[in-house]
């Protein structure tokens, strides 16, 4: 089955439609920044200078009051939002596998920020920055964004966040939302990519995948366990007792993602790789307020 079929594009303007109705505005509408300028929503005053322009001037208070003071208005800076997607080898895992999932949730937040005129891009990584669509605006570029996306392969060797996220902030680039689409199984750990993108003053949400097999795997007696990224292989005996700690330790990394979030403030959705990504948008919409 293709990745992006019709039906796929009729669940992504359908996400769009419900995203701007319950929201007046899109899922990604409460994060955008105001700036004072032109826009029509009042602000404040401020007192006439010479040389400005007689338009802005309150003649309402100049009436009652005899002062001379001009309109300032609030107008709306458009989102920059960076989807950032883990291309690592550890994605191909799963059933679906982790990559097409994390690829659909990628394009289905671009179009609802394309529709809302937005300005997105995309970040494809490994264990270093591997591919780009660069900032792009307009619901018409998503055709080519998905193109993209369907190019992409898993590759590289195991995830290093820290390193990926140190060359995107070193770009000349406006500061946004920044959205990573990731198993985050980062051997370094994922909190230094994620310490850094907030030290830079990109508001951070991680989107966090995860397979059946990966939290509850169903494995025992004598195997030969590969690590998917590096090709390595270990001859071990898994017994019930080492299940057990297993399922232990990754709950607790997951609880570890949790705990992350609540204490800095960051948004975290954690999902299983069967959960379709229509299902999981309008989740994450509920969570951030935009459907009740």
């Amino acid at each position: 089955m293709p990745l992006f079929d019709t039906e796929f594009l009729k669940k992504l303007e359908y996400l769009s439609l419900v995203s701007r109705r319950m929201f007046r505005g899109s899922l990604l509408a409460q994060r955008r920044t105001m700036q004072t300028g032109g826009g029509i929503e009042f602000a404040d005053h401020r007192e006439y200078s010479h040389g400005d322009d007689f338009r802005h001037l309150d003649w309402n208070v100049f009436a009652r009051h005899g002062q001379l003071l001009l309109k300032r208005f609030q107008e709306e800076e458009d989102l920059h939002v960076y989807l950032l997607l883990d291309c690592s080898r550890s994605m191909a895992f799963g059933s679906p596998p982790k990559f097409d999932l994390a690829r659909q949730i990628v394009a289905a937040l671009a179009y609802i920020a394309l529709a809302d005129l937005d300005r997105v891009a995309v970040i494809a990584f490994a264990d270093d920055i591997i591919a780009d669509f660069p900032l792009t605006r307009g619901k018409d570029r998503i055709l080519s964004l998905l193109k993209f996306l369907e190019g992409l392969e898993v590759q590289g060797e195991a995830t290093d966040l820290g390193r990926v996220v140190k060359a995107f902030t070193q770009r000349p680039q406006r500061h946004g939302l920044a959205v990573v689409v990731s198993d985050l199984f980062d051997p370094q750990g994922y909190e230094r990519g994620f310490d850094l993108l907030r030290y830079r003053n990109y508001e951070l949400h991680a989107v966090q995948l995860h397979d059946r097999q990966e939290a509850e795997p169903s494995l025992l007696g004598e195997l030969e366990l590969v690590d998917i990224e590096s090709d390595g292989g270990q001859q071990v005996t898994i017994t019930e007792n080492a299940l057990k700690k297993y399922r232990t330790l990754f709950e607790d990394f997951q609880e570890s993602l949790r705990k992350y979030g609540r204490k800095y403030g960051v948004g975290l959705t954690q999902t299983r790789c069967e959960v379709p990504f229509d299902e999981l948008i309008l989740k994450m919409m509920r969570a951030s307020g935009a459907v009740g």
